[in-house]
């Protein structure tokens, strides 16, 4: 287990707090607990509307991003979002997996001076794509000390990707799941072609028992507001693995 802890200090500005869902053009930012914001972007898919949640963490050292807009034109108003009702900066960007509804942003954030991180299997894959990556790169499940938080990433195993990766906030007991975790609103597993089921199925299991419990579990697409969510998803896999092949 590898631990990162960053020492150095933002200065805060008071007062810039603010609660409840803020809407942009296509940018909801939702505050979930304390300093933990759920920021929601979209994308047109057949004709409808897509949503694809990540997370910010605001310590007192700055704002940790947990992947980046889908929607490249709420890079930056996502920046100027955060600076404007928290009065600090993006200290670093994780993106959960190479997808470019997690890692679209990764070439412009590291433009803009923001450490970006993804790990080794992200980066190979970003990298045989041709697609912007990240500035640095973690090789194993990685703990990091950022101010008055603790948060660690954690490959579960292959899933609905090869490099999918969750997020841990102790402090919280939140889970990020990104698109390894299910809304309850899905019906489907959605897109599969870079998934493996039955791994999937006993990567979710051992995630359940991993992190036993939580207070919130942040899904990559649809509502995230229901716990349920792993089950959920365990129940959509079970249900998948059972067909028969052609």
């Amino acid at each position: 287990m590898q631990t990162i802890i960053l020492k150095y200090l933002i200065p805060i500005t008071a007062g810039l707090f603010f609660s409840g869902t803020v809407w942009g053009q296509t940018l909801k930012i939702t505050r979930i607990s304390d300093n933990c914001y759920v920021y929601t972007t979209y994308k047109p898919f057949k004709n409808t509307l897509i949503s694809a949640n990540g997370l910010y963490l605001v310590t007192e050292n700055g704002v940790i991003l947990f992947d980046t807009p889908w929607d490249e034109t709420q890079f930056q108003p996502l920046l100027d979002s955060i600076q404007s009702k928290h009065g600090k900066k993006v200290l670093m960007c994780i993106s959960t997996h190479s997808h470019d509804d997690r890692a679209a942003g990764l070439g412009y954030y590291r433009e803009q001076g923001i450490p970006t991180y993804t790990t080794s299997q992200t980066d190979s894959i970003l990298k045989k794509l041709g697609e912007p990556r990240a500035e640095h790169i973690l090789y194993s499940d990685t703990t990091f000390h950022i101010g008055n938080y603790t948060f660690e990433t954690h490959f579960p195993g292959h899933g609905h990707t090869g490099d999918n990766i969750v997020i841990w906030i102790e402090e919280l007991r939140l889970l990020y799941g990104g698109c390894f975790v299910k809304s309850v609103e899905a019906i489907d597993l959605g897109y599969v072609a870079d998934a493996n089921l039955p791994s999937w199925e006993m990567a979710i299991r051992k995630t359940m028992k991993r992190y036993n419990h939580p207070d919130f579990i942040i899904t990559g697409h649809q509502d995230w507001t229901d716990k349920r969510s792993l089950k959920h998803t365990l129940k959509l896999l079970k249900k998948a693995n059972r067909k028969p092949t052609p």
